[in-house]
C-alpha cells in the first residue's frame, strides 16, 4: 500500500471515500497523490473556510498540513496505525479563497517514529504556510 503504483493509489481512494464522512470530508479535502516519497492534498477553499478577515481560517491550514502530513507517514508505514503526536505550525503568507495545494514527505524516521515536513501554497503559487509533524506508528 505504500509505493507510488495504480495499487496503491487506488487503496487510498477508497480510504477517502471512507473518510468522506469525517473531518477530512467536512474540510473538502481532495487526495491527489500519495506515495513514499511525496503526498499531495487539495482544496477548494470556500467562504466557509475563511475567518473574519477573509483569509484561510489558521485552523483550516493546520487541519490540512496534520492530514497530508499523517497521510505522507502512514504511505511509509502500511502495516500500522499512525497517530500525530506534534504539529509545528508557521504562517508565512496569508492565503486566500481558491484553489489550496499541501505536499508533504518524510524527513526522518526510526523504529516507531517518523517527522515530516509540509506546505501549503495558494492559488498563485505563493508559499502561505509550512509545518513539521512527529508522527507515532501504532503496530
Amino acid at each position: 500500500m505504500g509505493g507510488t503504483g495504480g495499487d496503491a493509489m487506488r487503496c487510498w481512494e477508497k480510504l477517502e471515500e471512507r473518510a468522506k464522512a469525517t473531518f477530512w470530508g467536512y474540510l473538502g479535502c481532495q487526495l491527489v497523490s500519495v506515495g513514499e516519497r511525496e503526498t499531495i492534498v487539495r482544496l477548494q477553499a470556500g467562504e466557509r473556510h475563511l475567518n473574519m478577515i477573509g483569509i484561510v481560517n489558521g485552523g483550516v491550514l493546520a487541519s490540512l498540513l496534520d492530514n497530508t502530513m499523517g497521510i505522507a507517514a502512514a504511505a511509509n508505514r502500511p502495516d500500522d496505525q499512525i497517530v500525530t503526536s506534534n504539529l509545528n505550525v508557521r504562517f508565512v503568507h496569508p492565503l486566500r479563497a481558491g484553489l489550496l495545494e499541501v505536499r508533504a514527505h518524510v524527513v526522518h524516521s526510526t523504529n516507531r517514529m517518523m517527522m515530516v515536513y509540509g506546505s501549503v501554497t495558494g492559488e498563485d503559487g505563493r508559499l502561505g504556510t509550512i509545518g513539521t509533524g512527529s508522527f507515532r506508528a501504532k503496530g
